[in-house]
């Protein structure tokens, strides 16, 4: 299994770029030191969503970056992603890793100890801890974890961890400093008139960005 650098991940919404070209937003995120893309589509028909995976797929191997797909192990599989990242609702871990082959990684996405040591003790690559703080970019938003839940849950895994959720330049540190391995972020990037600049302040905010 390739290495994979949790340290800023992308969730690319297909809905978050309101009608921008999602690509084209990814490419220069990428470029600007995005080290993950997570390619989010639940307002895409299955045919439509995959052919934006293949073509995602295709510039980010290029660049050298992992692309996770959210939610659907099918279109992870046929687009040749890194991965699956899975919510509590979404397929069952153990069956998803019968589909995934062992050199796929596999997320979960946790908002308590419970659910992240279960996710830890039937196979997961890494987990998303969140939401962090209060964000608008979820429908149906589970408990805040703060800080303290994500310090909580730091404690009881040895998986990597995503924090997610409100994850902003101001806050990235602190959350950093809490043991995640990176954070994943919709709007603070997507959301952002100018993509690159953004992208750097957030690797600036969490002390590591290399010019």
């Amino acid at each position: 299994m390739r290495k994979t650098d949790f340290t800023l991940c992308l969730i690319a919404d297909t809905e978050a770029a309101k009608g921008r070209n999602i690509l084209s937003i990814i490419e220069d995120a990428v470029d600007a030191g995005v080290t993950l893309v997570q390619l989010r589509a639940k307002n895409l028909e299955t045919r439509d969503f995959l052919a934006l995976a293949v073509e995602i797929a295709k510039v980010l191997e290029a660049k050298k970056t992992a692309l996770i797909i959210n939610d659907r192990v099918d279109i992870a599989q046929a687009c040749g992603a890194s991965g699956v990242h899975l919510g509590q609702k979404d397929l069952p871990l153990p069956f998803a890793r019968k589909i995934m082959r062992k050199k796929k990684r596999i997320g979960i996405s946790v908002n308590t100890v419970k659910e992240a040591v279960e996710a830890e003790a039937e196979g997961a690559d890494y987990l998303g801890v969140g939401p962090i703080f209060s964000t608008l970019t979820k429908k149906e938003l589970r408990p805040l974890l703060g800080l303290a839940g994500l310090k909580a849950i730091r404690k009881k895994v040895r998986i990597p961890i995503l924090a997610i959720g409100g994850i902003n330049a101001a806050n990235a540190r602190r959350v950093m400093d809490c043991g995640a391995e990176g954070i994943a972020v919709v709007s603070a990037i997507m959301g952002a008139k100018d993509i690159r600049r953004a992208t750097k302040e957030l690797i600036e905010a969490m002390g590591r960005y290399k010019q």
